[in-house]
């Protein structure tokens, strides 16, 4: 990674720092030798690791958003409450994601990290590979794509803060809460029709473990900003990073998982799918490599559904 003059010990907020990703960017921070104010919603919560500060609160909430990142280096976000109804989505991530980066450009905190998701891009049959310049989803979109959207959106609009949209696509990572290694192998599990899907079909994936790593770099500033987005964020203003590990399909997630939980998968070539693939150049460009293999992704995504695992 490119370094730039940032404090030996910089001191990171990060939200939802109890969650999948949200812990994993602790750690990473933590090892880059930072320090974390490990924002959480329950006592008790956040990683119990020296340089782990537990606060607890909404971060949504003005006062409480002024308190925390006061005198902060970087700020880390990775709520969004996933599954909840569009209000509750639109409350937490959109209006609250804002007003936690208004508190921070007012308390002059130098970096601003918003784990979105590619989720954002159109990516419907016969669309190809996408990027950072690619077409956003329309208002008819599932109310996840369509909040994570609005939260890019509204951030790019809190001027004077140097701010970074990292947009995995499905994140890979053992752990209860995790969607791709946990929730959704459930859904499979549980509904036949889960089962059924275009062999072809596009699996874009990142390891948790890759994110928190092009996360934490860019919060303890190894990635310098500047005024070209080909070798870093804008200074001063809002870049989009994707980060996406090698092509992956349909056949290697769902026949992983139903092999796993002694099922059959129905692959059905009538179904649409997009084929294309989530370009990740300018992460590249910035000097972000993914170390996980999709081999080790799906093995640690095995191991874990096995039973007595």
């Amino acid at each position: 990674m490119t370094t730039s003059s940032a404090a030996p010990a910089p001191d990171v907020v990060v939200t939802g720092a109890n969650g999948l990703v949200g812990a994993r960017v602790c750690e990473a921070v933590l090892e880059r030798g930072g320090t974390v104010r490990a924002v959480v919603r329950r006592a008790g919560t956040a990683p119990a690791r020296d340089g782990v500060v537990e606060h607890v609160g909404e971060f949504g909430d003005p006062d409480f958003a002024r308190t925390v990142v006061a005198g902060a280096d970087a700020v880390v976000t990775t709520v969004h409450p996933m599954g909840s109804d569009r209000a509750t989505q639109e409350r937490v991530a959109v209006e609250g994601t804002v007003v936690l980066a208004r508190a921070a450009r007012d308390a002059g905190v130098g970096r601003f990290v918003h784990v979105s998701t590619c989720a954002v891009y159109d990516r419907r049959p016969g669309i190809g590979d996408v990027d950072e310049t690619s077409p956003l989803v329309a208002d008819d979109a599932d109310d996840y794509a369509v909040t994570k959207r609005d939260t890019d959106l509204a951030l790019s609009e809190v001027a004077g803060l140097t701010g970074v949209l990292v947009r995995p696509p499905a994140i890979l990572g053992a752990g209860p809460t995790s969607v791709w290694n946990t929730l959704r192998p459930a859904d499979i599990r549980d509904d036949a029709e889960q089962r059924r899907t275009h062999p072809d079909r596009s699996f874009a994936w990142v390891h948790v473990d890759d994110l928190a790593a092009l996360t934490a770099d860019l919060a303890t500033g190894r990635v310098a900003a500047g005024d070209d987005a080909g070798s870093g964020p804008l200074a001063g203003g809002w870049t989009a990073v994707d980060v996406a590990g090698e092509p992956a399909t349909a056949r290697d997630y769902v026949g992983t998982v139903t092999a796993a939980l002694g099922l059959e998968a129905v692959w059905d070539e009538t179904l649409p799918a997009w084929t294309g693939q989530i370009r990740t150049d300018r992460a590249r460009a910035w000097g972000w490599t993914p170390a996980v293999r999709i081999a080790e992704g799906l093995a640690e995504l095995d191991r874990g559904l096995r039973p007595g695992a």
